[in-house]
């Protein structure tokens, strides 16, 4: 059972596996694997975000603007779409990513040149962007019957049995995984938020490191924007209100510590399936709005402890059992 508790991921699985199952007895065809396809699909968009905030939590940041930073990028270019219907899909998508990137530089820019709290900064960002795409809008919606229809479609295009959205999580966590396990900004990410003094004497930046992961947050969140606005077939102010907390919420229910350098890409995809999984299947057994966000913030709680103790007992020093074998050898 200890080794169980030590593989966050394993212990994630059994029990993403056992409430499925749980359902099930509630709900027929809960555990169909058509249902638990359309869960995928459903927990894409948030699978996306979560990665994109595991990034800036593993150098000991957060960042709280992403799903502003979604309504403006989502906003701008479903606008742009109903102005100017005959764009290139692909030219849409790439203004999306860019301009979510932009939003997330200036994030990094604030934490790094100006070493403002991040928590500080992206609660301003956060209002500050909510605010930039009522200005955009006039507050005014933008509806499916403006959108073209290449631009409504494209994530609903069935590959293989499964919506594109689908894929395109897919294809960005292997993309999250490689990059962060296997490159020399992954690694310095890591570095940074679990022992800044040694990332430091190990010739790293923090600065910039966090600076490049709130960048890479803010394009997530710009793709997701587009994603957003295209499968909902709406733009309007307040889209995703409050999914900044279910991103925060699926890393730190993935093992992904706060207090940075701790955590992996199959922890926020696993941690984001559990919030998906439960959002799909308590509307479906009869559980109320108030009693969902009530029983997800126990999660939460408890998941946060869970990582305390175990952050406790593990230690969050590094180098040092390296140092002490290099020394006896």
């Amino acid at each position: 059972m200890k080794k169980l508790l030590k593989h966050r991921e394993l212990l994630l699985v059994g029990i993403i596996a056992i409430m499925v199952a749980g359902f099930a007895t509630r709900a027929p065809g809960f555990a169909t694997p058509g249902n638990l396809a359309n869960i995928f699909n459903d927990t894409s968009i948030l699978i996306i975000l979560a990665l994109g905030q595991m990034t800036v939590i593993l150098t000991k940041s957060i960042d709280l603007s992403v799903a502003a930073n979604l309504a403006f990028t989502g906003m701008a270019v479903a606008m742009l779409d109903a102005a100017y219907p005959g764009l290139p899909l692909a030219l849409l998508v790439v203004l999306a990513i860019g301009i979510g990137a932009a939003l997330g530089a200036i994030n990094g820019y604030l934490v790094w040149a100006l070493q403002i709290p991040p928590i500080v900064v992206t609660l301003g960002t956060l209002t500050i962007y909510r605010g930039m795409a009522f200005v955009l809008s006039g507050g005014a919606w933008v509806n499916s019957h403006q959108m073209t229809p290449g631009f409504l479609n494209f994530p609903r295009v069935s590959v293989l049995g499964m919506p594109l959205l689908s894929w395109i999580a897919i294809v960005i966590v292997v993309l999250m995984w490689g990059l962060l396990t296997r490159t020399a900004f992954g690694r310095a990410a890591y570095a940074s938020g679990g022992n800044p003094t040694a990332a430091v004497y190990a010739g790293i930046d923090i600065g910039k490191t966090r600076f490049f992961a709130f960048v890479l947050s803010g394009a997530l969140a710009g793709l997701a924007g587009y994603l957003w606005v295209s499968r909902y077939a709406v733009a309007y102010v307040d889209v995703a209100a409050g999914f900044e907390l279910d991103t925060v919420a699926a890393s730190v229910i993935g093992g992904i510590s706060i207090a940075g350098g701790i955590g992996s890409v199959a922890g926020a995809v696993l941690g984001a399936l559990f919030l998906g999984v439960i959002k799909n299947a308590l509307p479906v057994i009869g559980i109320s709005p108030f009693a969902q966000m009530a029983i997800s913030g126990i999660v939460i709680v408890l998941a946060v402890v869970f990582n305390a103790r175990a952050e406790r007992r593990a230690g969050r020093i590094i180098l040092r059992d390296r140092g002490a074998k290099e020394v006896s050898a």
